[in-house]
Formats: structure tokens, sequence, C-alpha cells
């Protein structure tokens, strides 16, 4: 409907990397001719970084789409965690179908493949976007891949594409090397006035427009508001035509631009959420919290003094989960007393729900491994080893919180697991349940585990 109504081919603001909508701001082309100078030149490292919404993606195709005839282009963007993901995800890219074996063997495989491409006199691009995101150890295996080179020429050129956040990493002492490597850095700066303006005219006349569809004043606001950023000013062009379009308005001026930052604005929809609850309980305020009325503290008072009647009533009523039994408990405040019933009628006897704790003794009793004869039955489940998986990984996640109970009861269960960091891929691991791990806690203090099983 809008695209009719404004006399369009396709949605000029869309929310995907379409080169053929790349504007060429002046750091725009300085990037672009940056990037594609070194691969060209055969530098072998370089880095593209810019804000969230800068259109870091939408450069890096259109360099790609230049290098097509440079030789094989290789994009990675998803969140890759181990060096032997890394190098499953590029050989994946690269039409492997085999991608089993162990480190070694697929930096083998990688390296077949560049020898034969430098048989062909081409070379291997890499564009790595979202760098930002990479562990440090996947970060040094990418420069480990840059010492595939001849005499003459590296083998491969890698791009790092990221967020500021990426130029924190390369700045660290321990990236060094890594860092020594880049030598160049392009970055994207925000628009100007001037450039948002060329922007949105770019972007409708390749959609198809002819036509002036925003007024001077309706531009300079779309500036304003979104910081000169691409994917602000995208956001807000769309939600602008699509209101123009429902109030039948050809042209789109700064009463439609408001009330777009007005559905825009997060803001109000803030204070809709609940306040978290204050983390620190040693903080101090400068105001005091207001205090109750009497007659909602005296409320509080009777409803909690309720809830201690119903859990602390009669004799015994039978045993619960096996061991634990309700005892009555008598009350102790004065407002459990005025609602107490008379002491000639008995109270009833409740029984209450209770987590299956361990009764206390004087000293741990032994635990027992659940593959040995005899043993007690156990709850537990049973996570399959992925490749790659140490059992840190595997113990982060199956649990919340993995500390040295967690591990200890997964030890204790799988006698045969030796070496923590080299678990066979496929092999079955067994876990404890979350219950009884928490009954266990207490017996897993004595034999911590040793750091080489994280």
């Amino acid at each position: 409907m809008v695209l009719d109504f404004y006399n369009l081919r396709e949605q000029p603001f869309g929310a995907t990397p379409d080169s053929r909508y790349l504007f060429t701001s002046e750091s725009h082309r300085e990037a672009l001719a940056s990037l594609l100078y070194g691969i060209e030149a055969g530098r072998g490292f370089m880095s593209l970084i810019a804000k969230p919404g800068m259109g870091k993606t939408t450069l890096l195709f259109n360099c790609l789409e230049q290098l097509r005839n440079k030789g094989r282009t290789v994009f990675l963007f998803q969140t890759i965690v181990t060096p032997l993901d890394f190098l499953r995800a590029l050989l994946a890219d690269l039409g492997v179908g085999d991608l089993q074996g162990d480190f070694f063997q697929l930096q083998a495989k990688l390296n077949e493949i560049l020898l034969d491409q430098a048989r062909r006199d081409e070379c291997l691009i890499i564009v790595i976007d979202e760098s930002q995101n990479l562990d440090e150890v996947v970060l040094e295996l990418v420069r480990m891949l840059s010492n595939f080179e001849t005499p003459r020429k590296k083998l491969m050129q890698i791009v790092l594409a990221g967020q500021p956040q990426l130029a924190q990493k390369l700045a660290s002492p321990r990236l060094i090397q890594l860092r020594q490597r880049i030598s160049i850095v392009a970055h994207l700066k925000p628009f100007t006035q001037d450039e948002t303006d060329r922007y949105i005219e770019h972007r409708l006349k390749t959609a198809g427009c002819t036509a002036a569809l925003f007024t001077a004043a309706a531009l300079r606001m779309i500036w304003e508001h979104s910081e000169g950023i691409p994917r602000n000013i995208n956001n807000l062009c769309f939600n602008a035509m699509s209101i123009g379009c429902a109030l039948k308005r050809k042209t789109i001026d700064v009463d439609i631009l408001r009330e777009v930052i007005s559905d825009l604005d997060l803001e109000p929809l803030t204070e809709l959420a609940p306040a978290e609850p204050a983390r620190d309980p040693v903080r101090i305020t400068s105001k005091p919290p207001a205090r109750q009325s009497s007659s909602s503290r005296w409320a509080l008072r009777l409803a909690a003094a309720s809830v201690l009647l119903l859990l602390s009533g009669g004799s015994r009523s039978g045993q619960l989960n096996g061991s634990v039994q309700a005892k009555t408990i008598p009350p102790k405040t004065e407002q459990a007393k005025l609602i107490a019933p008379a002491p000639s009628a008995p109270v009833p006897s409740v029984a209450v729900a209770s987590p299956n704790f361990p009764k206390p003794a004087t000293s741990p009793p032994t635990v027992r491994d659940a593959s040995a004869p005899h043993a007690p039955m156990v709850a537990r489940s049973s996570i399959r080893v992925l490749p790659g998986q140490t059992l840190y990984q595997i113990c982060s996640h199956a649990f919340p919180v993995c500390g040295g109970k967690e591990l200890y009861q997964i030890r204790r269960m799988n006698p045969w697991l030796k070496d923590p960091n080299h678990i066979e891929f496929g092999r079955e691991i067994l876990i404890p349940s979350p219950p009884q791990l928490t009954q266990l806690a207490e017996h897993s203090r004595e034999k911590p585990i040793t750091e080489s099983a994280r």
C-alpha cells in the first residue's frame, strides 16, 4: 500500500544490507578505499570499526562484491565461541563437506585449500563481522592464520569488522601481536546534515521515487533525532512514510515526524516497568522510606500470623517426603494470639510440602559412586558431548552457576573421565539433577576439583 501510494518499486528504507543502497559519505568512501587498497596490496590484516547502525555490513558486502574476481571470499558473522568452531565455520563457508576431526586435522584441510589457491594465483579474503564478540582465544587463532604465507605474499587477507568494543580488545596488551599485524584501521563517522539529506534522496531514487517526499524542515528534524546514524534514519523515514500513507499525505512534514518520534520514544514505556529492587542492602539513601499507615501495618501482621498458624498446626501430620514430619509450633507473637482458636478446640493438622533436605549429621556421610554395585537410586540426566567441549563448558550449560561442587559431582558420576579438557566427541556424560546437587553440596566441599578441571 505504501509503495503504491508513493509510486515506489520497492521499500527504500529496508532493514537488509543491500549494497545497491550504499551511500558513500566522505568517511564511507575513505573506509571502502582503504579496505580495497589493503586487500589488493596484500597487507594481511585490516579492521573496520564503527558504532552500531553505521552501515558496516552494507559497506563490507560492497567491498566483497568488487573483489569477487580477485579470489575466494568468506563472510563470517555468527557468534563463534571456540577456535574449533571458527575453523569449522570457515571450512563450511569454503564448501568443505566433511567437518569431522580435531583441530589439527581441520587446520590441515584449510592449508590444502590455501595452497590450491596459491597455485592459481588467487587469495582468500575473509571478512569477520561483529568481531567484538570473539573471545581472545579465537582472535589469537585468527592471528595464527596469518602465518599461512609464501615468501612472496600472504595466502589470506583478513578484515576484522566490529563496534568500538573491538578497538578496546585490540588495544589490550594480551593481543599486542595481533594489533601489530593490523596495518589499516578504517572507521565510519555519523552523517552531517547535508549527507543525511543526500542519503535519503539517494535511497528514494534507487527505489523509483522521482518527487521530493520530505520537506526541508522534516529533513532537518530527521538528522537531529537520528544523530546521523543510517539505521536511525531508516527507521524514522519508514515510519513517517507509513503514517503519511495512512493520512493520505503525499508530502511528509514536521507534524508527521513529531508523531513518529513520539511513537518511537521508549522513555514513557520505561515508567510502566516495575522498579528493580535494590541489590545493595547497605546502601544509605538520602530520603528515608515512607512509613506505612497503622492499618496497613496491622493487616500485614495479621496476615503473617495467619500463615504462621497454618504452617504450625496440630500434632504430627505423618511423614513428609519420607522422613520430615510437620510439628506444632506455638505462636510467638501477640498478633498471632489475637486470631488463635480457643484453647479447647484442637488446631487442625496441616501437611506442609517441604524440600527433601538431608537430615543433619555429626559427620558427613560417605557419597557412594552411582555406578557402584547396590548404589542408591539417584536422580540424574545425561548430556552428549559436542566437538571440543570441556567439562567446565558442559557444567556451565547444565547449571546456572558452575562451581566446585557441580564439577565434583559430575566427576563422581563419571569415573572414566580422566582429562576434563579433552573429552571424546559423542560420549555420554551423566550429570546430577538440581535436587541431588543440593543435597550433596556439603559433601563436595571437602573434595575440591583442581583448577585444571575448568
